[in-house]
């Protein structure tokens, strides 16, 4: 048996600079039941640290007058000419489904992002189609496959073709007492992601609670938002493994984007490490941390009040830690065994 998985073209699946879609795929077939059926593709300039050992790169050093994509797409194809799948698993490009159909009747599409804005996705005959040529389509929350179902007539979709397969990580071990006076903000560092509102809200927090500091990771190149406090430290990017001990570190982080999330990677690990987690309403974040304390309306002042309710009342800021720690259920082993369910399922019909 073999499954092969599609990664979106430039998905970094290494260390360095990995995406979201990489880090659900790492956590979730290192344990996958199928971990040795398995093959990853994709295309990475990064060739060093890859997540896993299955990982294949699809060169595209060849392409001419040729898009990068179709390129990326037919050197899978030449290796699924040689060696036939049994699923096929794609990831967040729709637009892939109609090729690949030619070639197996297998296919499974992910949904990471808004089904609205992908090529090929949408109108309501874009997903009209892919609902008839996939097995099964997988939103990443409830909020995606909302999105995915706008204009829909359900009484003519098979429904049971949808699963709502969240992100997911390890639920880290802690010790409450060594959590340390840090408010988190993990992200790009722009005004989608609300650093702007944040950036003030927290010097403002800064200024009047000396024994806070405030730590930032992060980077964007396209768009300059700086801000200065002797107790802010901006750490720039890091990688993966740096990022999850600032959150067991820290006592408070902070998730106030403007957009639509689709889930929300960073209020996911900020709540399986006990982190009083603060969201915006937006999108799938609230699917990513059920019990954070949320902001109905992003501005400075809501933002600073909220994060003042937690400075100044430390048992209100330990009972939300674990609420939101008792309550995490979105491990590794959790949505693996969910994905094997629907795997067996389309291997045995």
């Amino acid at each position: 048996m073999k499954i092969s998985i599609l990664l979106p073209y430039k998905e970094n699946f290494s260390s360095q600079y990995a995406g979201a879609v990489s880090l659900f795929l790492k956590d979730t077939v290192k344990i996958s039941k199928f971990k040795k059926k398995i093959k990853i593709f994709g295309n990475t300039n990064f060739k060093k640290d890859l997540l896993t050992s299955n990982y294949i790169n699809l060169s595209l050093r060849k392409f001419f007058f040729e898009s990068k994509s179709n390129k990326y797409l037919k050197n899978f194809l030449n290796y699924e000419k040689e060696n036939l799948s049994d699923i096929i698993e794609i990831h967040n490009r729709p637009r892939y489904i109609n090729t690949l159909h030619k070639y197996n009747k297998n296919l499974v599409l992910y949904y990471h992002n808004d089904p609205l804005n992908l090529k090929d996705s949408k109108t309501v005959n874009d997903r009209l189609n892919l609902v008839k040529k996939t097995k099964k389509i997988i939103f990443i929350s409830k909020w995606v496959k909302k999105r995915f179902l706008v204009g829909l007539d359900l009484k003519k979709i098979p429904i049971n073709k949808f699963e709502i397969i969240q992100h997911c990580t390890t639920k880290k071990k802690l010790i409450f007492k060594n959590k340390k006076k840090i408010i988190l903000f993990v992200g790009r560092l722009n005004k989608s992601k609300g650093y702007d509102v944040f950036g003030e809200s927290v010097i403002n927090i800064l200024n009047n609670f000396k024994d806070w500091k405030s730590v930032v990771i992060g980077d964007e190149p396209r768009e300059k938002i700086y801000f200065k406090h002797k107790n802010l430290k901006i750490l720039g990017f890091q990688n993966y493994s740096n990022v999850l001990k600032w959150f067991k570190k820290s006592d408070i982080c902070v998730v106030c984007s403007r957009w639509e999330e689709p889930f929300g990677r960073t209020a996911l690990e900020a709540s399986s490490a006990g982190c009083a987690v603060i969201t915006t309403q937006k999108g799938g974040l609230t699917e990513a941390s059920p019990k954070s304390l949320k902001i109905n309306n992003l501005t400075v002042k809501n933002l600073e009040n909220c994060i003042k309710k937690l400075v100044k009342n430390d048992n209100f800021k330990r009972l939300l830690q674990r609420k939101i720690y008792k309550h995490f259920y979105l491990s590794n082993t959790y949505i693996s065994n969910k994905i094997d369910n629907y795997r067996s399922k389309i291997i045995r019909v």
